[in-house]
């Protein structure tokens, strides 16, 4: 069984690293300025036990105090429906595997560990952005591809 724990502060910096290695994959960019930010804002978050961000890892078991995988979830409050009663929803990002640990299942235990997370918060509704990389973890744990189209307003 793979090694998995919640994301405490001091895990901040590794996992913008990991944030980085799935942005490059995505559409490579040289721009870093956003890394101490998030860096910032994820210790915030973890800092919270309680709170609405949290981050499962796996330590890289080569070189301590570096993570080998990540997966990140946050849950939303919105207004109930009938398939929602709560209206509470999650929303899973920054799932990485370093390039070195790939094909070992830790993104998979990161991912299971967060969705207990949501679980346990009584949310229904979890949502991703699938790379096709990925897509096949996130069909072996339940999702699947919506009819509604996702659209974006950058102010």
């Amino acid at each position: 069984m793979t090694p998995v724990r919640r994301a405490v502060p001091g895990d901040a910096d590794e996992l913008v690293r990991l944030r980085k290695i799935m942005l490059d994959s995505m559409s490579p960019s040289a721009d870093v300025a956003w890394q101490p930010a998030t860096a910032d804002a994820l210790r915030r978050h973890l800092a919270d036990p309680a709170g609405e961000l949290t981050a499962f890892v796996v330590d890289d078991p080569d070189v301590p105090g570096s993570l080998a995988a990540c997966a990140t979830g946050a849950l939303h409050h919105g207004l109930g429906s009938p398939g929602n009663p709560l209206g509470t929803s999650g929303h899973v990002f920054n799932v990485c595997t370093g390039p070195g640990h790939r094909r070992r299942g830790y993104s998979r235990a990161c991912m299971e560990a967060l969705l207990d997370w949501f679980r346990e918060r009584g949310v229904r509704w979890i949502d991703l952005h699938a790379t096709e990389a990925g897509e096949p973890l996130y069909a072996s744990l339940g999702f699947a591809r919506t009819p509604a189209p996702s659209m974006r307003l950058t102010l």
